[in-house]
Parts: C-alpha cells; structure tokens; sequence
C-alpha cells in the first residue's frame, strides 16, 4: 500500500517566518503593504498575501517612483544594499525590516572586514553565492560593489587565472546562507590549494545558516529512507534548487514541483514510499495539501490494473 510522509524539517525558516508574520500583522489594518521582491519563492503563499493586500514591486518600480508619502514597504527576509533604505525613505517609506538575523549579522561582518581593508590599503572579499541574488545583492553592497561573488570552483579558478583574484594579498571568504556546505567547504579547500605559502592570508568565516547547514543532512537521510521524494518550491529558489539537487544526488526519483497540478500519477507505484519536503520558502500548508492530492490521486486504481495487476 502507497504511504506518505511529510519531512518534518521542512517549511519556512525563522526568517521568512518572521517576514510572513509581520506582513501578516500590518495587513490586517486593511492597509496596502508593498513588498520589495517577492516575499517567499513560492507562488501558492505570494498569492495567498496578495489577496490580503501585499503588492510586491521590483527595484526597477522604486525608481520609476516619485512620492511614495504614507506608504510602508517591507524589507524581506534576504536583506537589502545599505543604499535601497536611504532611496526608500527618500521617497517618503516606512520601512519594515524583516531582514533574517543571520543575513544581518553576515552583513555587519562583512562590512566590518572591507572597513579593515581600507584601512590597510589592501585586500579582498570572496563571496560564494549566486550573482545577482538578493541576499548576495545585499552582502556586496556592504563593500560598495568592491566584493568578487563566485558561484563555483570552475569560476573562482578562471577569476585567478585573469587576475580577478589575487593570492596574494589578505583574503576574507564567506558564503551566502544558504548554499550548499560541502560545495563551500571544497571551494575553500581549492582555494587554500591555490594560495600555497600564501594560506595565512586566508581568512574563511562559517556563514551558512545553522539551520540550513544541518537541513542538508536530514534531508539527505528522508530522501534515502523513502521510494520517491516529490519536492516542494517555487522554480525561482535558489535554496529549493540547492536542496532539491541534493534528494536527486542520493534518490534518482525525485520530482520538482511548485503545485499539485504539476504531479503526474505515473510516477507513482502501488507500495511507494513517498516522501514530501520542500525548502525554507514552502509553507507547510502546502506540503499538506500535496501530501492529500497523492494519496487520493493513488484511490483510484485504473482498470487495465485491476484485470493485471502484476503488469
């Protein structure tokens, strides 16, 4: 008989529980809330808010704007450059900094390490993370755009063959919170390699999110443990990317799906085991709702089975 199981790790980190909360609260006032980047890479939740009020906007809008007097925009979990609040409250904002804890100590220490920089005459600052993220959009702009982002050995390694990285000078690493830890820990392995004599001008901080960092593992585990892994998160996570990646590296039928409507019923067999996760974006709402629609998709049982069943 078809099981299935929802992985309790899964659903919304602290952080976007935090943003959703607090968005929550202010759109009970009837008032118009508007978002700066979609609050949660997840198409079911965005429309859920929106229906509340949320009106999300891009940064493209916020130049477009001339008074915004009155209005509140919410600053999302991933964190912003220092210069979007000093353009939003220029406009006449009230901000609601919804900014991940975590972001915004990796923020200050970055910040902190480029000040030195300066103050030495010398250095550089190695982000691991994907260009143009938003929360990588936030940690560069900590230095002023001065920070070389790489999203992969393959890049870091062309960045030292034309010089974008130097060996030798002070280097100070970090990576976005939720990348990969085993991709991190061999990126900075190679480049430990490359510096050679040069290692003790290396500095690498632990930055992943604990919360993250840890997720690996257990989800690694629930993928092994089950038949087949249907994933849930929006397409645009770079978190539901990482973690979906993972489940297919130790379990080959894993499936991506940001809705119900995406899953097929032949992917399924009578005794599967079915795991149900998803990343730090899916709300636990809908890993339920998915979890019901397979096990009703799964009632009913097509003729050609019932006259063989061991076809």
């Amino acid at each position: 008989m078809l099981t299935v199981d929802i992985d309790s790790n899964s659903g919304f980190c602290a952080g976007v529980i935090k943003a959703i909360s607090k968005a929550e609260d202010f759109l009970k006032s009837g008032r118009r809330l508007y978002s700066l980047g979609a609050i949660v890479h997840n198409d079911a939740e965005l429309n859920r808010l929106n229906e509340k009020g949320l009106v999300t906007i891009d940064k493209e809008d916020l130049e477009e704007m001339v008074d915004a007097s009155g209005e509140v925009l919410l600053i999302r979990a991933h964190g912003e450059p220092p210069h979007t609040y000093s353009q939003a409250e220029s406009l006449g904002f009230k901000i609601i900094d919804c900014t991940c804890q975590v972001v915004l100590q990796l923020q200050k220490r970055i910040r902190e390490a480029h000040q030195k920089h300066i103050a030495e005459g010398t250095g550089q600052i190695i982000i691991f993370g994907k260009i143009g993220h938003a929360e990588v959009l936030g940690l560069v702009g900590q230095t002023g755009g001065d920070a070389i982002v790489v999203e992969n050995i393959m890049m870091m390694e062309e960045f030292i063959e034309d010089g974008t990285i130097r060996l030798d000078v002070p280097t100070e690493v970090f990576s976005q919170t939720t990348k990969s830890p085993a991709e991190y820990s061999k990126l900075c392995e190679r480049l430990e390699e490359e510096m050679g004599r040069n290692r003790s001008l290396l500095n690498i901080h632990r930055t992943i999110c604990s919360q993250v960092a840890t997720r690996h593992e257990k989800l690694a585990k629930f993928a092994l443990d089950h038949d087949i892994i249907i994933f849930v998160s929006g397409k645009a996570s770079s978190n539901g990317k990482v973690l979906c990646d993972l489940c297919k590296s130790v379990n080959i039928r894993s499936y991506h799906i940001d809705s119900v409507s995406e899953i097929k019923r032949e992917w399924f067999r009578a005794d599967d085991r079915v795991g149900v996760c998803g990343a730090t974006s899916t709300p636990k709402w809908l890993l339920e709702e998915v979890s019901e629609h397979i096990l009703d998709l799964n009632k009913y049982v097509p003729e050609w089975e019932e006259k063989f069943p061991e076809a």
